[in-house]
């Protein structure tokens, strides 16, 4: 079981943010001495009321301050990009981190960015199909000939490649079926969400298998999800010391829209006890391990990319976390 951090980088709108930058800073480096196997950065635009530094140039001071870590993109909003400048923008990336770079992407799901980017929600799909084919084809070629609905590849070429061959990983990300069926085609695993409730997760995980199947394709040898972890004395305990940061983030989510494209049952309309109620990691070091190594068994989960920070939340109650998984969770969880 690998662990991973997300480092979400999200501060509420007015702070300080080179001191938040600071703060962000602060924990990649201290998984980096604990012993996690990665960081995660994620991406959104116009993202009121929240700010947040950008997920490329972040990961590249990553690189640097930590360099035993794996730098992984989680997601790459892909429709909104073109191919080219994103294969070489990760290629570089690739090679800042020796190799590390996982390469996560998705749809997106907020109109503001579609629109900022001049795509509609209907056409997001193919062209993240698309783009994610001439990328592919960019670090595979040395010149590439392609039309797409935004982009002509006219003998272009990347002039930098990602040092994994044949690419970095490929982690898709998906919350509706359609899209658990698209990371089963077109990724090399799928990169499961933390907001659908584990009884989703087991229904869409036949249907993972199912297209794997259909495609000749193993069940992958590496199968990351994400979840919020809060780690106490007690569940009661570590549900209300979470509860401020964790409800207002959802609430947040909620507003952005993040639950209209989650299947049906798992909106984020409800009360918080509710809405953590078969989703969320939360109890005390023996519970949560316990939860894991379930995880483990009943999807083949075997990366748990954590988050242990919220928008407001102080940043010496992040660091305590990160250190009851590294010291008091993951070591049962890995002899399990």
């Amino acid at each position: 079981m690998q662990l991973s951090l997300i480092v979400r980088g999200q501060h509420p709108a007015g702070d300080d943010i080179r001191a938040r930058l600071a703060d962000d800073l602060t924990l990649v480096r201290r998984a980096e001495a604990l012993g996690f196997d990665g960081l995660v950065k994620g991406s959104h635009y116009s993202a009121h009321p929240l700010q947040s530094l950008q997920q490329i140039p972040f990961l590249a001071q990553v690189a640097a301050i930590a360099p035993r870590l794996r730098v992984i993109c989680g997601l790459v909003l892909l429709p909104l990009h073109k191919p080219l400048e994103i294969a070489e923008q990760l290629a570089t990336l690739d090679i800042i981190s020796d190799g590390k770079l996982v390469f996560g992407c998705g749809l997106g799901y907020r109109d503001v960015e579609f629109k900022a980017f001049g795509l509609s929600r209907k056409d997001a799909a193919a062209r993240f199909e698309e783009c994610l084919a001439a990328v592919k084809r960019l670090w595979a070629e040395d010149f590439v000939d392609m039309i797409g609905s935004h982009f002509v590849l006219d003998h272009a070429n990347a002039t930098v490649k990602p040092l994994q061959k044949p690419h970095p990983p490929i982690w898709i990300g998906a919350n509706a079926d359609v899209a658990v069926r698209r990371a089963a085609r077109l990724g090399d695993c799928w990169y499961i969400n933390p907001h659908s409730t584990l009884t989703t997760l087991a229904r869409q995980m036949d249907i993972y298998r199912r297209e794997l199947d259909s495609y000749g394709k193993p069940f992958p040898t590496e199968l990351p999800m994400r979840r919020e972890v809060f780690v106490a004395r007690t569940r009661d305990e570590a549900i209300r010391r979470a509860r401020p940061y964790l409800e207002a983030k959802y609430q947040t989510y909620r507003a952005w829209g993040q639950d209209q494209v989650m299947p049906q049952g798992d909106d984020f309309d409800r009360d918080f006890d509710e809405l953590l109620d078969d989703r969320f990691l939360m109890g005390s070091a023996e519970e949560v391990g316990e939860k894991l190594i379930d995880l483990a068994r009943c999807f083949g989960v075997n990366h748990l990319v954590a988050s242990v920070h919220w928008p407001g939340m102080p940043n010496s109650l992040a660091l305590d976390q990160m250190e009851m998984l590294a010291h008091e969770v993951m070591p049962a969880v890995r002899r399990a």
